[in-house]
């Protein structure tokens, strides 16, 4: 599929632009199909700088969300009707960034991993549904760029051009399977999506775990949080200034001056490479007391298991290895038919109330009414503490 079947549409980057493209989608009707393209591991942060909508009887409409700001104004222009996105957990937090907020969703990825399907991603799906293949070559671009080129334009709208008719095939298919109540319930649980906002964002710094040293790990903070301040102040993406791995180098390294920084990482510039001394330097001068400990503050006391580490172990594989045949005997994938997490929680635990235990934890009622006999009847058969 070469080109969009109506042309590339102009972006849509004035106010009274947006405002007619508002009108044209609220007079029409039916599910939006919905894009997000990001400059990600270019730009600072996961802001969306290219918006597509699509809906029948208004047509596509592409969005200079940079541009534009606030997008809010499109949630009385598209009402309670489906959003359609390929990956609701990907794209929906830059969408609610800009300020839109979805009435109702229905996610093709995971449509398609409910069916089985191996290959999920929106070209396969696309092809298989459709037959039609798409160019994916520019799903890593910086959409920060302006003016866009036109081959970026035409992948943009391509991708939601083929959302709309990929939804009906993939609901016939889920009513056809007997999963559609397990896809509406998936999807409502999506409209509460937030992504996971850690306390201490810096202790994903990749090689982290291998740091033993408390005032080495106190570096990493410090290093990290001013890399951090730096990508912000330049809008480019932190790995853009230092990398993880050269971050933790630094931090177990012991340099003496910002010349030795230099010298260690020559393409950062003078006044950077002062900037991340005074940081490394700073956790230098911090007491024992200031040092950060080796678990994450705020972080959730494990619960205390009457088991042993030999015996939690044996649970948590004969758990997996039960739920594992449950996947292959229905075909789906078993992080779909239970989170893998809350089947090793479940094993941590001596007597236990198996539904209500799934349901704290936040599984929906389809998960629980297929894993619970699996469940039990495993751990029937496992010691007691």
């Amino acid at each position: 599929m070469a080109t969009p079947a109506h042309g590339i549409p102009d972006v849509v980057d004035t106010q009274d632009g947006f405002s007619a493209a508002c009108s044209d989608l609220n007079a029409a009707t039916g599910p939006i199909a919905i894009d997000a393209e990001r400059a990600s591991g270019i730009r600072y942060g996961q802001r969306a700088f290219l918006v597509q909508l699509r809906r029948e009887g208004a047509g596509t409409f592409l969005l200079d969300s940079e541009t534009l700001g606030d997008l809010s104004p499109l949630n009385p222009a598209l009402g309670e009707d489906e959003w359609v996105i390929h990956s609701v957990t990907q794209d929906l937090p830059c969408l609610q960034d800009r300020g839109m907020r979805p009435g109702a969703l229905f996610d093709t990825e995971l449509a398609a991993r409910l069916l089985g399907w191996e290959k999920f991603g929106l070209a396969a799906v696309a092809e298989r549904t459709l037959g039609v293949r798409l160019a994916k070559e520019h799903s890593a671009a910086d959409w920060s760029k302006r003016p866009l080129p036109e081959e970026w334009l035409n992948y943009a709208a391509l991708d939601v051009e083929v959302l709309l008719p990929i939804r009906d095939i993939l609901h016939e298919a889920l009513v056809e399977a007997d999963r559609w109540e397990y896809a509406q319930q998936e999807f409502e649980h999506l409209l509460d999506f937030e992504p996971k906002h850690r306390a201490e964002p810096w202790r994903r710094t990749h090689g982290l775990s291998k740091i033993k040293s408390r005032r080495d790990i106190a570096r990493v903070r410090e290093l990290w949080i001013a890399r951090d301040a730096m990508a912000s102040e330049a809008d480019v993406a932190p790995t853009k200034i230092l990398r993880d791995r050269d971050l933790t180098a630094l931090a177990q390294s012991r340099v003496q001056s910002s010349d030795d920084i230099m010298r260690d990482w020559p393409k950062l510039s003078r006044a950077d490479s002062g900037r991340l001394f005074r940081a490394y330097r700073k956790a230098g001068r911090l007491s024992v007391d200031e040092l950060p400990s080796r678990r994450e503050s705020g972080e959730e006391p494990r619960e205390r298991s009457p088991f042993s580490h030999a015996d939690l172990k044996d649970r948590v594989a004969a758990l997996k290895s039960a739920m594992g045949e449950l996947a292959d005997e229905l075909t789906m994938p078993h992080d779909v038919l239970l989170q893998p997490a809350i089947v090793k929680s479940l094993a941590a635990v001596g007597r236990v109330d198996v539904p209500a235990f799934l349901a704290e934890r936040g599984a929906r009622d389809w998960q629980i009414e297929l894993s619970t006999p699996v469940l039990t009847k495993t751990l029937e058969s496992l010691p007691r503490a």
